[in-house]
This record gives C-alpha cells, structure tokens and sequence, in this order.
C-alpha cells in the first residue's frame, strides 16, 4: 500500500498539506481559504468528496482560517483538540467536530493519524503521523525544538514535511523587532535552517524517499538558501521546498528499501523565482 501527498500551501499566509489513499484523504490544517483549497485540489485531480477529515494542529490563523467554511461547505469532520478549538475562536457546527487529545489514534478507511505534543507557542499544540500498513508521512511543523516526540515520529517516516523556517542569519540582521526574533528562535517559535537539517541529518531512516522543506519565512529565508542547506546531504532522499504561492506535485510515496532520488529539474532556479 502507498499514500499520496502534496503541499496545498506553505508559509506564514496559509499551510495545508494533503495526504490520501486511492479512497480517503485527510487534510492538515487549512490556513487558505476554502476557495483556494478547492482550486489547487482540482488541478491535482483531487477530489474533496474523498477528504474525510480535517487534522488541526494549533490555532494560528494560517493553519485554519479555511477550516469553518471548508467544514460546513463540504461537511468534513474537523478533529481539534478542545483547547486549541476554544483558543482559535472558530465557528464550527458541533456536529462536525470530533475531539483529539494528544496521543490519539484515528482511523479513517485504511489511513491512520496519531496527534502528538510538540513545543510551540500555542495553547495545545500538537504534529501528525498519517500511516497506512506500510507507509509513514509526518507533518513536522510549527516546532521550536526538535523534541523527543519530533525525533521519536521523524525516525519512522518513509516521507516528512518538515518546517525549515528562518535563516538564522537572514533573522538576526533582519528588521524584526528584537522580541519576535527572540519568539521565533526562542525554543516554542520556528526550527531553523540549521535545525531541520541537523534532524535531517541525525534521525533520518534510510528509507526515507521524500522530505518536503515547509513553511519558509518570507522576511528571514529564502528557497535558494534552503536548497543550498539541504542538497549537499540529501542523499537518496529527494528534496522538495513548498512554495507559500501554490501546491505541489501530487507525490506517490512507496514503501522502498533504497529510495531513488529523482534529478534535480533543469528548470530549478526559474521555479525559485515564483516563492
């Protein structure tokens, strides 16, 4: 069995990321509006009749401001925790909404999703392992550290979508005000550059095939500087920086002995352009 993902959006202006079977589908978070969430899944041949559920992880603004009208719209379940629904304020029908509690295990159809606890400045936050028999995708974002539970989940992960927020150097010479700098690098903001890749290069399983690098600050980083920190030790693992402007590929994620690295697209640097 296989699981099917891609990036709706990435950035500080909205996140979603996609992951499905040939018959369900979850969504993680919808920071975009539920206009937007339907054109980039049409024009990846996604249909949101399949989405049975919405995972939130916290309650920022570009990690649900999509969910109410996407919930009652198309009338998916939305599975949040009660302290992050009571923070984010959100007008949800009752009906929709289905609780996680950390360490929870959901299943949908063939698709599992276990909400786990992570460091961040947010009244419950949690990150996701969507898993089916044979295949593991994590979301890691939103994290101010690489805890034990990121460490712990990042290790089985046959594909990750890891936050590679700031350049720490782009951020301390920056124009960010002295105490949101010190938010964001303080330990429950974002994982820098440097932190992702030292995760990457210290707890990666040797069969993982993808890592998507997700929500790129745009002030305090840059996709060349993310390529540039994680190709020279990409390895077999294929490296896929998520635009803040648009989706991704829909990306078919196997369980694979020794991934295949697919070649770095000759069109590369144009693609860079449209962050």
């Amino acid at each position: 069995m296989s699981l099917f993902v891609a990036s709706l959006n990435s950035g500080s202006n909205g996140n979603c990321y996609y992951v499905g079977n040939d018959d369900d589908a979850v969504l993680i978070d919808g920071g975009i509006s539920c206009r937007e969430i339907e054109k980039r899944m049409k024009r990846l041949g996604l249909s949101l009749r399949k989405v049975k559920g919405v995972f939130v992880s916290h309650e920022h603004g570009d990690h649900i401001h999509g969910v109410p009208s996407l919930s009652k719209k198309h009338r998916i379940a939305v599975y949040i925790n009660e302290n992050t629904r009571n923070a984010g304020n959100m007008r949800l029908m009752d009906e929709h909404v289905r609780a996680l509690p950390s360490d929870t295990t959901v299943t949908i159809g063939a698709i599992r999703v276990t909400a786990f606890a992570k460091k961040h400045d947010a009244a419950d936050p949690v990150s996701f392992m969507i898993s089916n028999d044979t295949v593991n995708v994590g979301i890691f974002t939103d994290i101010g550290i690489a805890c034990d539970n990121v460490v712990a989940n990042f290790r089985k992960c046959h594909a990750a979508f890891l936050e590679s927020n700031y350049d720490e150097l782009m951020l301390d010479q920056g124009g960010y005000p002295l105490a949101l700098k010190n938010r964001i690098r303080g330990g429950f903001g974002h994982l820098s550059n440097k932190q992702a890749r030292q995760l990457f290069i210290a707890h990666r399983p040797s069969f993982m095939s993808h890592l998507f690098l997700v929500h790129l600050s745009q002030n305090n980083n840059h996709p060349r500087v993310v390529r540039d920190t994680f190709y020279p030790v990409a390895g077999d693992t294929q490296i896929i920086i998520a635009s803040r402007e648009k989706e991704s590929k829909l990306f078919h994620i196997r369980n694979v002995s020794s991934p295949k690295r697919e070649p770095v697209p000759a069109r590369f640097a144009e693609q860079l352009t449209m962050f």
